[in-house]
């Protein structure tokens, strides 16, 4: 409508542990790599208690099967909300294109030396079985218990220490305290032994150690939390890792311990749950008298998943990271630096950025344990002994691209060598799916698959994302486009808030409180949920409210209606303007109380040729003269300022309530007041004046309601004008206001005694609707006499604008009187 081209594409978010989970719960399976590929495979028909192991190959092709039917369905939705995205550009994250790009830019990373492999401490799922990153963690306050256990000095004096973890006792290699904590100062450099297995492991300082935490003194485990991964890193202490992958404890004891009584006691915990091992050492403790205290109720924050079940474990693990700045201090000032480049809707959305960043405890790790993803495409040398030749990753050639490792050839090999001695090995991991969403402009621009599209719209302009996932989209495809091209992906970020249940809690489908678009759409209309979610202010949640539905659903009926009347009356002669061009009218309203009724040229409530098509924008040489008219056109000018102010602000909100409050003022008390007159109750010269500022008005009111509510406004705009709405130029303050330009504030334009006359006339038949309410009288009852005290500069405006209040309360006498007072009274008698 500003008259540029609009690049706004589609795309699907297909990959992931979300998606396989959902294919694991709808069609009953699990992914088991080791089962040969079945082409005849098809999945059952009900759960009969268990999930059915099938292949990898055929568990993708569920995959794929399901999420086209869930896209056709959000397809659905989206076009029936009236989702003005370009169709054609549509893209999935798994399809052979973004397959492609992604993997190239991993490539690229990788020469860069920005990609790398490494085999370190990891976040690890037990449920799903992968890796995850630390954006993907959140904290949940779960129930634990804290245990005293007693580590004995040389001289068997106990040294007292808390935990909330003692199973993770044998996995333990040193204590630390704080190097200020005078209590541990002559103990720090010396060793003490753990209780049952007997390990000498040293004291150390460290400054993360909390004095006031517990006794002061704490366990270093490899690993229990994070805290532990920094101590083991900066005092270069052993790993004595005791949890195996599925989350319980592994067969062999760690080498450190030694004793007999040790390895007798570490047996009695093998193969146990992490939760199991933990009531079981408890006891063993407790019959050594080494439990000082406990287990004491306590409850305290655990990392988890942002989607799973159990709580996180760390666990070593061999992963493809990518650097984002938690170990470079240059490259972290560099993203912290394109931050303060980037337009924050609202501005302080950028302070979660900032922590973000400046929070970071380790580089991105982008390898899953998963199936369906995009394949990391890099294999491996396998040696003459079998072992695999990390160090020495095979790369595939740029033109292969898409490749799976899983089951493609490396150059170089033939197939018959996969997983033999002197052949090849595939990676068998997938990427984090926000590996490849971090590359959303990329993949929407085709980008090395499209000629110069990318150079075309890169930077894009507008980030439209959720506030939660600020250190994950916006974090990553900020990282991306720095290592990449050196520069932001896009200048600004429109940060929306969640969408809220009724009681305002934050929807989920494990509470079953979540509420879905179709039945509202189908109840209310597409222009009604648009309405009630253009409520929603960038930054801020939004409670799901029926009752703000109906009030979209009221105003979009009221925009038919009026304009109904507007356009049923006779246009002026030689008004005949276009404000057309570009496509035609869809014909697709909302459901009104005369569904199928249509104005132009038919039989209709309008009578034929009523509302001539081109018949309704006024030329600069149509005379608007009544003081009324004139008023509410200026008015409507600064209202055109405040619109398009709060646009260019991203405050679609303060826009959308600048347009309807002066549409519910043009309806109730402008219509109301130029009713009689623009039938000709007063001559053609009034009546022509109301008209043309009708129509003025309306084709401005249609403009700037139609990013909000496009489907009712195209509807009108299609009974008199050509084109669409939707490519209309937005309109001008001057549009409607030719003989004064705008003045930068946007407000209301015209002399004081206009702005004042519209002011008494909406005072005035307030106050007469008001009187015949209260007396239960029909709206066209005659009022014998209206009595209006003011101060005289009010009494001037009413007397502007006398003869149309007359009129329209059908007032048969009026007085007007002086007064002190600062607000003007009325007197009605019926």
């Amino acid at each position: 409508m500003r008259g540029r081209k609009v690049f706004y594409p589609i795309g699907w978010d297909d990959n992931g542990l979300a998606t396989e989970r959902r294919v694991q719960n709808y069609y009953h399976v699990r992914c088991d790599p080791t089962l040969p590929y079945d082409p005849e495979f098809s999945p059952p028909a009900s759960n009969g208690g268990e999930q059915q192991p099938i292949s990898r190959r055929n568990f993708i092709e569920l995959c794929h099967r399901l999420t086209d039917l869930d896209e056709q369905a959000f397809e659905e939705a989206w076009r029936r909300l009236g989702l003005s995205v370009d169709w054609s550009t549509m893209y999935r994250t798994v399809d052979d294109s973004s397959r492609a790009i992604s993997q190239r830019a991993f490539l690229r990373n990788v020469a860069r030396g920005e990609a790398y492999l490494a085999e370190a401490p990891s976040l690890w799922d037990v449920t799903f079985q992968t890796a995850v990153a630390q954006a993907e963690v959140e904290d949940r306050e779960v129930a634990g218990s804290t245990h005293t256990i007693a580590f004995r000095r040389l001289d068997g004096e106990p040294v007292p220490v808390v935990t909330t973890r003692p199973e993770l006792l044998p996995a333990c290699v040193a204590l630390v305290a704080h190097p200020g904590d005078e209590r541990y100062a002559a103990l720090t450099g010396t060793t003490v032994r753990s209780p049952l297995f007997g390990v000498e492991v040293p004291v150390l300082a460290h400054h993360l150690a909390d004095p006031a935490k517990g006794t002061g003194i704490a366990m270093v485990c490899t690993f229990g939390d994070s805290n532990d991964v920094t101590w083991w890193r900066d005092l270069r202490l052993p790993a004595r890792p005791v949890l195996g992958r599925d989350g319980r404890l592994l067969a062999s004891p760690p080498a450190a311990i030694t004793s007999r009584p040790g390895r007798i006691a570490y047996r009695q915990l093998a193969g146990d749950t992490a939760q199991a091992a933990r009531k079981r050492i408890a006891a063993m403790l407790r019959a050594s008298g080494d439990l000082l205290s406990g287990p004491d109720p306590v409850r305290h924050a655990v990392n988890f998943y942002e989607k799973g079940t159990q709580p996180l474990e760390i666990v070593t693990t061999r992963q493809w990271y990518i650097r984002n700045g938690a170990h470079d201090e240059r490259l972290r000032a560099a993203l912290l630096a394109r931050g303060e480049q980037l337009g924050w809707h609202p501005p302080h959305m950028r302070v979660r950025y900032e922590n973000w960043v400046n929070g970071l405890a380790g580089d991105w790790l982008i390898s899953r344990q998963r199936f369906f993803g995009v394949p990391i495409p890099v294999w491996y040398p396998v040696d003459d002994a079998g072992r695999l030749r990390y160090e020495a990753p095979i790369l595939p050639a740029d033109g292969a691209l898409p490749v799976d490792p899983a089951a493609d050839t490396p150059p170089g090999y033939t197939a018959d060598q996969r997983g033999r001695p002197g052949g090849f090995a595939g990676d068998p991991d997938v990427m984090d799916t926000w590996t490849t969403s971090s590359l959303t402009p990329q993949l929407a621009a085709r980008w090395t698959l499209d000629g110069d599209l990318l150079d075309q719209v890169y930077p894009m302009d507008l980030r439209p994302q959720a506030h939660e996932i600020i250190r994950t989209w916006l974090f990553y495809t900020m990282l991306r486009s720095h290592l990449e091209r050196g520069v932001l992906p896009w200048r600004h970020a429109g940060i929306s808030g969640w969408v809220l249940d009724p009681d305002r809690k934050k929807m989920s489908k494990s509470v079953g409180n979540v509420v879905t678009p179709m039945d509202s759409l189908r109840k209310y209309g597409s222009d009604a949920v648009r309405y009630w979610a253009a409520g929603g202010r960038l930054g801020a949640d939004v409670t799901f409210d029926p009752a703000q539905l109906r009030v979209g659903r009221r105003l979009a009926i009221k925009i038919l209606n009026a304009s109904r009347f507007v356009l049923g009356l006779a246009p002026p002669d030689g008004n005949r303007g276009d404000q057309g061009g570009g496509r035609a009218s869809t014909g697709h309203g909302p459901v009104t109380e005369e569904p199928g009724r249509r104005p132009p040229g038919g039989s209709g409530p309008w009578g034929p040729g009523a509302c001539p098509r081109g018949g309704g924008v006024l030329s600069r040489a149509s005379t608007v003269n009544e003081p009324l008219d004139v008023a509410m056109l200026e008015r409507l000018a600064g209202v055109i300022g405040q619109c398009t102010r709060a646009l260019d602000d991203y405050d679609h909100t303060g826009a959308l309530a600048a347009a309807e409050e002066f549409f519910w003022f043009f309806c109730d008390d402008y219509l109301e007041l130029v009713k009689g007159r623009a039938y000709g109750e007063r001559g053609e010269g009034p009546g022509a004046s109301a008209r043309d500022a009708l129509r003025l008005a309306l084709a401005v009111i249609l403009r700037l309601f139609a990013p909000f509510l496009p489907f009712v406004t195209e509807e009108v705009w299609s009974w008199w004008q050509d084109g669409s709405v939707h490519t209309a130029a937005w309109p001008a303050p001057d549009e409607v206001a030719p003989a004064r330009a705008a003045p930068p504030t946007g407000e209301p334009l015209g002399t004081p005694l206009a702005a004042a006359s519209l002011a008494a006339a909406s005072g005035a038949i307030a106050a007469i609707r008001g009187a015949k309410s209260g007396a239960r009288v029909s709206m066209r009852a005659p009022v014998r006499t209206l009595v209006v005290t003011a101060q005289r500069d009010h009494l001037d405006a009413v007397l502007a604008v006398l003869p149309d209040v007359q009129a329209a309360g059908r007032v048969e006498r009026t007085e007007l009187r002086p007064g002190d007072q600062d607000e003007p009274a009325y007197q009605v008698t019926l």
